[in-house]
């Protein structure tokens, strides 16, 4: 069996300003030295959860609002914000042309559904010309079975 780190919880570990604790861990190979995140509690009074430091919010700190790191800060915030805002015009913009195209292939649709249409009807209308002149002439309807009128007049002869 492998021997594994034990975390100490040694009330004498250092604990850096950045919120890093250096932890010795006790090992097979002697005493080594870890750094572990120190967690600190969302409450003021300990009590709930812990959050890391990276998570917590960083309006706590406050900046001198003459610095050069505040503007900077200030500078870039602002050019991602110019960013953001072009992008999103942009994808509306796209989402706009979009629907566009579409509604212009649905007129473009429906005016051939509206030709195609009328090509059915007056050729219903010819076929069914065609049918009555073909029955008034003493041949048999046309019937599926069949066929045409005229093969089953052959065929009887």
């Amino acid at each position: 069996m492998s021997a594994r780190p034990v975390i100490s919880t040694h009330p004498k570990e250092n604990v850096a300003q950045n919120g890093v604790s250096r932890v010795p861990l006790q090992g097979s190979n002697g005493s080594s030295v870890q750094q572990v995140p120190q967690l600190h509690p969302v409450s003021p009074s300990g009590a709930g959860k812990a959050m890391a430091p990276s998570k917590q919010s960083k309006k706590s700190v406050s900046y001198n609002k003459e610095s050069e790191e505040y503007r900077q800060r200030r500078e870039r915030n602002n050019m991602a914000v110019r960013k953001s805002r072009l992008k999103s015009k942009q994808k509306a913009q796209d989402t706009q042309q979009r629907v566009n195209e579409l509604k212009e292939e649905n007129e473009r649709l429906e005016a051939k559904i509206k030709l195609l249409s009328k090509e059915l009807s007056v050729l219903k209308d010819l076929f069914l010309e065609h049918a009555h002149s073909f029955s008034d002439s003493g041949h048999p309807p046309f019937t599926e079975s069949t066929g045409s009128g005229q093969e089953a007049n052959t065929l009887g002869q």
